[in-house]
């Protein structure tokens, strides 16, 4: 069972017990943050600092002048988060200590994209934009996604990559100073707050026989009853039936352009995953997809779970042969994780049939998680 442990750059250069520790867990792999959204991470055993803040969506190495010279969007370079080849460096390291290296790359979540080509941006039904969401109907964003895709994905050292949010991305975000919990969302509430109304959907939507402007009352017609604490009911549901095969359609369009491009520049035996959730109507880091699809275009799936395996079923009854369905399973305890329970956590994804193990996040984690992991076992 071969298991994978997630890192950033940050967590490896400046700590050169970093590489050993992790080797010691038992994995035989880490997924490497190649590109990577604006967060702030706790680095808890870093001899140098135990906050890192990336301030923006970049690329964690230089990113080629002569390939995105002419093109209309291009990604940024990391500040002093990680400088240089963060990335080529800490992916030396941690080969060094004999682990096999996979990109990490994230795709549709980019805040600084949107505030400075806000035209990018979703656009939710009454007109709010959404920066850190770059609407992926939109041609030059699925252009500019699938270069992206290809240059982070294959970095010197890497064996394969996993690509997270490679589809539509909503209103659900973690935010500096969020307040957004007023009011409480269901699934079809999300879903509707996270329809995009730029030209390019307006387009896709009258391909379907639905005027712009009508759906964009008919969605809030629908949402109004949430403001006041009810439900969306039957209208929203008939909403999302409505929208949803446009929504996929640009969502598959995105992925096999992004997985084409990475394979064109990585070969046919460069590994190539998506974090993925088989509920197509889903946004995230974790896309929704067609289980059938995806795993005839790529070489797998990474899957959460967290929360339980099931979200694993739709993708094992596809029955491919040969592909990865990864497990996502959590081992920081302060964001929910289960590291005591891993064993029993992975047994049970195993016996609903994950091929393999992802573990989020061995630079994020505490001592006594990291403990935890290794007493499980579960690593390979």
């Amino acid at each position: 069972m071969k298991t994978s442990a997630f890192l950033y750059p940050w967590d490896v250069l400046g700590d050169p017990d970093a590489p050993t520790r992790i080797a010691d867990l038992g994995v035989r792999q880490v997924t490497l943050a190649s590109a990577y959204h604006s967060t702030r991470a706790l680095t808890p055993r870093h001899p140098k600092h135990r906050i890192v803040t990336a301030e923006y969506a970049s690329v964690l190495y230089p990113p080629s002048e002569l390939y995105w010279r002419g093109r209309e969007l291009s990604p940024y370079a990391a500040g002093s988060w990680a400088p240089g080849d963060a990335f080529g460096r800490a992916a030396d390291a941690l080969a060094a200590a004999g682990l096999d290296i996979h990109s990490w790359v994230v795709l549709a979540h980019n805040s600084r994209l949107g505030a400075e080509h806000p035209g990018t941006s979703v656009v939710n039904a009454y007109g709010d934009r959404y920066p850190w969401a770059p609407c992926i109907a939109q041609p030059r964003v699925r252009a500019f996604l699938a270069a992206l895709a290809a240059e982070a994905a294959v970095r010197p050292g890497a064996l394969g990559t996993e690509l997270e949010s490679c589809g539509w991305y909503g209103l659900a975000h973690l935010h500096a100073h969020d307040k957004l919990a007023g009011v409480a969302l269901d699934d079809t509430a999300q879903y509707l707050m996270s329809l995009c109304f730029c030209p390019s959907c307006a387009q896709g939507y009258a391909e379907l026989g639905l005027d712009d402007g009508e759906l964009r009352a008919r969605v809030r017609g629908a949402l109004e009853p949430v403001w006041r604490g009810g439900t969306v009911g039957a209208s929203g549901t008939e909403l999302l039936a409505a929208t949803l095969g446009f929504r996929a359609g640009a969502a598959r369009a995105l992925q096999e352009a992004a997985v084409a491009a990475v394979r064109g520049r990585g070969g046919a035996e460069f590994q190539v995953l998506l974090h993925a959730d088989p509920r197509a109507w889903r946004s995230g880091a974790n896309a929704g997809v067609d289980a059938e699809h995806v795993l005839g275009l790529a070489d797998g799936v990474v899957v959460p779970c967290t929360g339980g395996p099931e979200l694993l079923e739709p993708f094992v009854a596809v029955g491919c042969e040969g592909a990865v369905v990864a497990a996502n399973l959590t081992v920081v305890s302060g964001m929910g994780g289960r590291p005591l329970s891993l064993a029993d956590d992975a047994a049970w994804a195993v016996a609903l049939g994950a091929t393999e193990l992802r573990l989020y996040h061995a630079g994020l984690a505490s001592d006594a998680d990291l403990e935890a992991v290794r007493r499980a076992g579960v690593a390979g």
